[in-house]
């Protein structure tokens, strides 16, 4: 599959500090990708490296296949960007805004129409932005990131500071638009939640590193199948699984089971339950654990505290 995005061991340092270090990122065309990490990971630091805005220490970055270093220019003007400083004039209407910036990029005067049709917010165009809730804020900084039909669009947490029926409303928003607009998205964000319901592949950031990356229903399929345990003696009961050959881990509800890759979900549980019942250990829940990104998100936290 082509990449919108193409880093090669991309590294920068602050001083002593390796901010972001030989990251490989692969973003598919017309993708929605999930860049996931803590605040301090160094997620903002990369995407500014892909954006131009700070030159890598090593490695290299492509934007539609431009090399960023050597003509950022050309790659700028193949990416819209969404960070965290919207830089709005507040007495200003929405429309007024967006057509500063497509006279500055000298586009067409019927661009910030298209822009703001495909955010919805026509509406409200010829309002002050100062009147501007925060979603509808988020909604301008999109618009504006989408002037010129840009084929890549890098939006750098858009839900924050949103309310619930925000975040909701920005989630169905993100789900669309790589078709709406034609584009990949990159969606950085440490909302793991809100990147499941909209993310087609992701990518995990800790301490600068990549952790993890690809297809997220190919990540979640590779968890392969878990089972819950409940049980008042999770110590007796891993030591049964263990002699037995399952792999059982302890957490704070009891136990997680891991299943051979071909095992049935039910008829595992079914033996698992008898075994330990015949061992005297009292089980009060037995459920399938869901495939979810949380799940993948902190294996590869505990990847990299290990690294």
């Amino acid at each position: 599959m082509p990449l919108a995005i193409e880093t090669q061991g991309l590294t920068r340092r602050f001083g002593e500090r390796i901010a972001v270090d030989a990251v490989d990122l692969r973003v598919p065309e017309r993708s929605v990708y999930g860049f996931l990490g803590r605040n301090g990971a160094g997620k903002t630091t990369t995407i500014k490296l892909l954006l131009g805005l700070l030159r890598p220490d090593a490695g290299l970055a492509r934007i539609v296949g431009i090399d960023v270093a050597k003509d950022r220019l050309a790659a700028a003007r193949n990416v819209g960007a969404l960070l965290e400083a919207q830089g709005f004039y507040p007495n200003l209407s929405g429309r007024e805004n967006l057509d500063l910036c497509r006279r500055l990029l000298g586009l067409p005067a019927s661009e910030p129409e298209r822009v703001l049709d495909v955010v919805e917010m026509r509406a409200h165009a010829l309002r002050k932005v100062a009147d501007y809730s925060l979603g509808m804020r988020q909604r301008l900084g999109i618009a504006r990131a989408l002037l010129g039909n840009p084929p890549v669009l890098v939006l750098d947490e858009p839900t924050n500071g949103l309310d619930p029926e925000g975040i909701a409303d920005m989630r169905r928003f993100l789900r669309d638009l790589p078709e709406q607009a034609n584009a990949t998205v990159l969606v950085s964000s440490h909302l793991l939640g809100e990147i499941e319901q909209v993310a087609t592949h992701i990518g995990v950031l800790s301490h600068g590193k990549l952790m993890l990356q690809g297809a997220l229903e190919d990540l979640k399929a590779g968890l392969g199948a878990a089972l819950e345990i409940g049980t008042d003696a999770p110590t007796q009961a891993a030591a049964v699984l263990h002699a037995q050959g399952f792999e059982a881990t302890q957490h704070a509800a009891g136990l997680v089971v891991r299943l051979a890759a071909n095992a049935q979900e039910q008829d595992a549980a079914a033996h698992i339950n008898r075994m330990l019942c015949e061992a005297g250990v009292r089980v009060h829940a037995l459920v399938p654990q869901r495939r979810s990104l949380e799940t993948l998100y902190h294996q590869a936290a505990q990847s990299a505290a290990l690294s």
